[in-house]
């Protein structure tokens, strides 16, 4: 008799999305929220990363293009658009953003046996911001896992944190064409 339960309690489950058509994938445990793209306010000064901020129930939560971050071209609104809610760890404490993704893809469930160490060359980002390649599916196509603290660190996370937008100020919707 195999010990299964050591099996199963060592699996992870990820949020895959979609960035500059490649899939990638979070922790499902750092993913708060999914929410549709609406209203975000562009903030005058931001880093070139920062989309803008939006309300999140009373709270300011940035938005951090993903794709502008890991230097792929940014994010053509359309709207399967969506916010993924994160919880970013900068030291002791966990700051919300919120992620652009051109779409949602699938909540994936690896085990270690399926995550691969990410190769030295070939991945559209650096390799220092993944964790591993995920192995998903019976044609066992690659998932890029992204380290979102590495991605996301020090000082840069702390700076798109304190903006705040001016009232006012000009917001980017959606438009309806889909990619």
């Amino acid at each position: 008799m195999s010990d299964m339960s050591e099996e199963t309690s060592a699996a992870t489950q990820y949020l895959s999305f979609i960035l500059a058509g490649e899939e990638y994938a979070l922790g499902i445990l750092r993913v708060k929220e999914i929410i549709e793209y609406d209203t975000v306010t562009r903030v005058p000064g931001a880093p070139v990363w920062v989309r803008g901020v939006f309300n999140l129930r009373g709270s300011v939560v940035p938005v951090v293009d993903l794709t502008v971050k890991l230097g792929l071209p940014p994010i053509q609104l359309t709207r399967r658009s969506c916010i993924v809610v994160v919880e970013v760890k900068q030291g002791n404490e966990d700051i919300v953003l919120g992620l652009l993704a051109d779409a949602i893809g699938q909540v994936i469930e690896l085990g270690p046996e399926d995550v691969a160490p990410p190769p030295a060359f070939g991945t559209p980002v650096h390799v220092d911001y993944l964790l591993g390649m995920g192995r998903v599916g019976t044609a066992r196509k690659f998932i890029l896992l992204l380290d979102i603290d590495k991605v996301l660190s020090g000082q840069e996370v702390l700076s798109a944190t304190a903006l705040r937008a001016p009232p006012g100020e000009e917001t980017e919707r959606p438009t309806g064409k889909v990619a």
